[in-house]
């Protein structure tokens, strides 16, 4: 495209869930949006996160109460309109007598000063206040609230070692992260805007009062530009575009290992360290364990993120600190990192570094908004502050996305076993796990996956792990899946049961012109 006449309102950089996000709902609004992204949708630090919507317990040390009251009401939004791929999860919160507070925490510092003879130890009763406010926060919650339960000879207790006697049960929310932000572009697609992956920005150059926007398929112009391009914002800001900003990124890197299952509920466990950071242990696809995440500083946005074998060691040692089972780097069956570009706020520590996003408007002409920071849970409201800094500049329609679900998830959650009821009865060939992995990835349109299929046969080729023809056609057509990497590692996490050659025949079958 070349072709001045052709102008849009918004040109979003980032095809993550902030990008994503903001595309959604501008289309949704009725302007014209596009949006570029590099590689895959989701394809770094939004396909590498520990997959919880949380409002973030440990923020409520910093003080930080708007940020989890924020997320806390965002968490009941996202699991409303994403029944099928999202779900409530209580935690299993051990107590020891060794946790400490972290030193630079106002809520350690304000215990130093009345309460000197804790040296900043956590014990039992502060950790019960904390979640009271969790609990109560977010206003009228559908979640279960905390309760105290005695380790000996439970389900919970048991994979931990003897010495925890005692613990918390609180809820949050789980989501598979990567299908959320394809969900999002989707129906973002359907709404009018345009989606181009594999499209990396090349140069931006204003030209009165429109950006031109160079790109490795084309040439766009736009009112506005959106740059959500995460870890690269500020590269992107300032080389790109030729920008000086005193506001910055800070990359931090998150690594997660998976093990085999350690325990057998769908509980999760959050553990506190002797170095006062906390990490999760949480049932991962029916047969395996996440654990997660680090906290490392990257230098570099463009140096791929690798888990190190230090963080190997710390995640191992860690958790076996607290599980009964020994768990060694030889028992890691895979690990995953993601970069997370939070907001620079000038503190010490990338533990204490705020997790709140902040929007950096330039508008020396044409607008440019940058977005630094930001969570998965509250890419919803991120995106209608971002619309709503833009409304000085472009007509803008009033805000829709609170009550609309995603594609697929257009049922009340106390629906999904009923549906789930229904896909079985109307496709009796599929076996309970088979059905139950397409209904937790697709939802309602997994009728539209299996289509009029009436044996496994008309769904062709197998591929593996049940991973079928049929599937991957639907996954090239609705959800721009261009390679097996995409739909193993992205569109599903079937890359645990389908091995190096099988991925090659589902790229040699993905080359076939349909």
């Amino acid at each position: 495209m070349d072709n001045k006449k052709d102008i849009f309102d918004i040109f979003i950089i980032g095809g993550g869930i902030n990008g994503v996000a903001i595309a959604r709902d501008a289309a949704g609004r009725g302007m014209s949006v596009i949006l570029a992204e590099k590689g895959d949708l989701a394809s770094e630090t939004s396909s590498k996160s520990t997959n919880l919507i949380h409002g973030g317990l440990r923020y409520l040390e910093y003080f930080d109460f708007k940020l989890v009251r924020n997320a806390l009401q965002e968490r009941e939004v996202l699991l409303q309109n994403m029944p099928h791929i999202a779900k409530q999860l209580r935690l299993i919160l051990p107590i020891s007598p060794d946790m400490r507070f972290e030193s630079e925490t106002p809520a350690g510092r304000l215990l130093g000063i009345f309460m000197p003879w804790l040296k900043g130890k956590r014990p039992g009763w502060i950790i019960r206040i904390g979640l009271w406010l969790y609990d109560h926060l977010g206003g009228n919650s559908k979640f279960p609230s905390t309760t105290s339960i005695k380790l000996q000879n439970t389900k919970e207790g048991n994979p931990l070692k003897s010495k925890y006697k005692k613990a918390y049960e609180y809820s949050d929310g789980w989501v598979h992260d990567a299908r959320m932000v394809v969900l999002m572009a989707s129906d973002a697609v359907k709404r009018g805007a345009k989606i181009l992956t594999r499209n990396k920005v090349e140069s931006l150059q204003r030209e009165n009062s429109v950006w031109k926007i160079d790109t490795e398929q084309g040439r766009f112009y736009a009112k506005s530009i959106v740059n959500a391009s995460g870890p690269w914002v500020e590269k992107i800001m300032c080389q790109t575009t030729n920008q000086k900003s005193k506001v910055h990124v800070r990359l931090v890197r998150g690594s997660h290992i998976i093990t085999k299952k350690l325990f057998d509920h769908e509980k999760a466990y959050l553990l506190q360290g002797s170095d006062c950071r906390i990490i999760f242990a949480i049932p991962y696809e029916r047969e395996f364990t996440l654990i997660g995440t680090t906290e490392v500083p990257h230098e570099n946005a463009d140096i791929e993120p690798e888990c190190s074998n230090q963080e190997i060691e710390y995640l191992c040692k860690f958790a076996s600190d607290y599980f009964e089972a020994n768990i060694a780097p030889d028992d890691v069956i895979m690990t995953f990192s993601g970069v997370r570009p939070l907001y620079d706020d000038g503190a010490k520590s990338s533990t204490a570094a705020t997790r709140d996003y902040l929007l950096n408007l330039n508008n020396d002409g044409a607008p440019i908004l940058n977005v630094f920071g930001g969570k998965i849970t509250t890419h919803r409201i991120l995106a209608e502050e971002v619309l709503n800094k833009l409304s000085k500049y472009l007509t803008i329609g009033a805000s829709w996305t609170k009550f609309s679900p995603l594609p697929g998830g257009e049922f009340k959650l106390t629906e999904r076993e009923t549906h789930f009821a229904r896909l079985l009865a109307d496709y009796p060939f599929l076996n309970e796990t088979w059905a139950q992995r397409l209904f937790c990835s697709y939802g309602l349109d997994a009728w539209k996956v299996l289509g009029n299929a009436c044996n496994i046969d008309d769904l062709g080729e197998n591929f593996g792990a049940d991973l079928t023809a049929r599937e991957i056609d639907y996954l090239r057509a609705n959800e721009f899946a261009k390679t097996s990497e995409d739909i193993l590692w992205r569109r599903s996490q079937l890359g645990l049961r389908i091995n190096k050659k099988a991925a090659q025949s589902i790229d040699i079958y993905m080359k076939i012109e349909k």
